[in-house]
């Protein structure tokens, strides 16, 4: 049985840190250098809510030999294509990649392997990289889990092995109505991660005021919104019905909405979006996978998403340095 994550970065090198440290072999690729070089030297160095340093077997995708029997994905899905098509001449006839990407990158992802080859996985914790071999766990310990679901009706074989070396870090659900599951996340990464790209600061600092904790609820509504025209069930997170807590119909339930989303979010209260960490670090982000994805489907069913779209204004301009992330953009939903 061979196993890797490719495109190993904050999350993955965290995730193949826990599965290693339970005796499990598993590879770690990623494409920069100085981190698979500080991962070969002196292993990763997991610091944060949780403290501890591993040795992990670690190299870059020019590495690569043989084939693999499941595929952990991590890489952003702007180059899906390619990459996953790469990835198809190293996976074993049975094999499996399980995507750990934000969005809805499933389907894209079965059309090159095939539905039975696709997993999905949803993770509930958040994480940064601070330096080479050096990545902080940025939610609480007892708020490590997956969801975890398939996109055929019938169960690739490694479903089990891949819900097992999951274990080793976290609780993990498996979710049949996993197109739910993915909305759940959706929402928090449309919601929270959007607005931390878009003010700078992260999931706590966007929920805490006024001001901008009514873009994060406006946000988190019209995903609510668009699913019950398109007809999607929302599965809770972490056994928390974010659709039951988070709606509203009327000024009370609106209010209590309000009151709740930084109680809710106070286990990831110092988690950065992956989208600011990338614009930080100069590179394009995934927003139009995550709000965009929002705004296409409110398209497709006729609902709109006015926040959303302009939540993917804003972080496009900022990619084109016209703007900069910061609190002064929220003066742009008015």
């Amino acid at each position: 049985m061979r196993v890797a994550i490719y495109g190993a970065g904050s999350l993955g090198t965290i995730l193949g840190a826990y599965i290693s440290r339970a005796g499990e072999r598993i590879e770690l690729i990623n494409r920069n250098k100085a981190h698979v070089e500080a991962l070969q030297r002196s292993g990763a160095k997991i610091i944060g809510t949780v403290q501890f340093s591993q040795p992990v077997e670690a190299y870059t995708p020019d590495k690569m030999s043989g084939e693999y029997d499941i595929i952990f994905l991590m890489t952003k899905q702007q180059h899906n294509t390619e990459v996953v098509t790469m990835l198809k001449g190293y996976l074993a006839a049975d094999g499996v990649i399980v995507t750990f990407q934000n969005g809805l990158p499933e389907m894209q992802i079965a059309d090159i392997i095939g539905d039975e080859r696709v997993l999905g996985c949803t993770v509930a914790w958040g994480a940064t990289m601070q330096e080479p071999g050096v990545c902080e766990l940025t939610s609480a310990p007892d708020a490590l889990s997956f969801s975890l679901g398939s996109v055929s009706k019938l169960r690739n074989k490694h479903f089990a092995e891949v819900k097992r070396l999951l274990e080793c870090m976290g609780e993990v659900d498996v979710e049949e109505n996993f197109i739910g599951t993915r909305w759940s996340k959706l929402l928090i990464n449309a919601s929270f991660s959007g607005m931390s790209a878009v003010l700078g600061c992260t999931f706590g600092q966007a929920a805490g005021p006024r001001e901008s904790r009514r873009i994060v609820q406006a946000l988190i509504k019209e995903c609510i919104d668009v699913c019950k025209v398109g007809g999607i069930r929302i599965e809770p997170v972490q056994g928390k019905d974010i659709v039951k807590l988070l709606d509203y119909s009327t000024p009370f339930k609106k209010a209590f909405s309000s009151f709740i989303i930084p109680i809710a979010i106070r286990k990831h209260a110092k988690l950065k979006a992956s989208m600011l960490q990338d614009i930080e670090k100069g590179k394009l982000t995934e927003v139009d996978a995550i709000n965009g994805a929002v705004s296409a489907y409110g398209r497709k069913v006729g609902c709109p998403t006015p926040m959303n779209d302009r939540v993917v204004d804003i972080i496009h301009r900022i990619e084109k340095g016209e703007i900069q992330p910061s609190f002064e953009n929220l003066r742009l939903f008015e």
